[in-house]
């Protein structure tokens, strides 16, 4: 910062300077970091002018829509990873559920085949006894 100011002829002056691009009493635009180095440039809040208090309420007010902004998005991405695993957990018990379904019917056939060759079985049984008495008959009268 350079000021100008009349001094008389008769006293030295003496000149000081700094070749930094900042002044004593305002930082410079690069010491704000950025405080969301995720956030789209766009979306970055823009270093306030230090002798304006309004400009740092509205940067305050800045860093806080972002933080905001960040903890939604980490929440979005939370949700969106809960409902993949919701979804797959679902299309698992959709096929389990198929799979069950196919299971009891598979089992109703099954049954309704033992239980006609059970029943066929006992036939088979009666017609061998029925057969047995007749052999033993033709041997005994014979």
């Amino acid at each position: 910062m350079i000021s100008t100011a009349r001094v008389p002829a008769d006293k030295p002056v003496r000149i000081a300077f700094s070749l930094d691009n900042a002044s004593d009493d305002t930082p410079p635009e690069d010491a704000i970091p950025l405080a969301f180095p995720e956030l789209d440039q766009q979306l970055q809040p823009l270093p306030p002018c230090h002798d304006s208090l309004e400009s740092m309420q509205v940067f305050k007010q800045h860093c806080q829509i972002a933080e905001e902004y960040n903890e939604v998005k980490k929440e979005i991405a939370l949700l969106e990873e809960r409902k993949k695993e919701l979804i797959a957990k679902l299309d698992q018990a959709e096929r389990e559920k198929v799979d069950a379904a196919q299971l009891a019917r598979e089992f109703e056939a099954l049954m309704e085949e033992n239980r006609t060759l059970k029943l066929a079985q006992s036939q088979c049984v009666e017609q061998l006894e029925k057969l047995r008495i007749q052999y033993q008959k033709r041997q005994g009268s014979s």
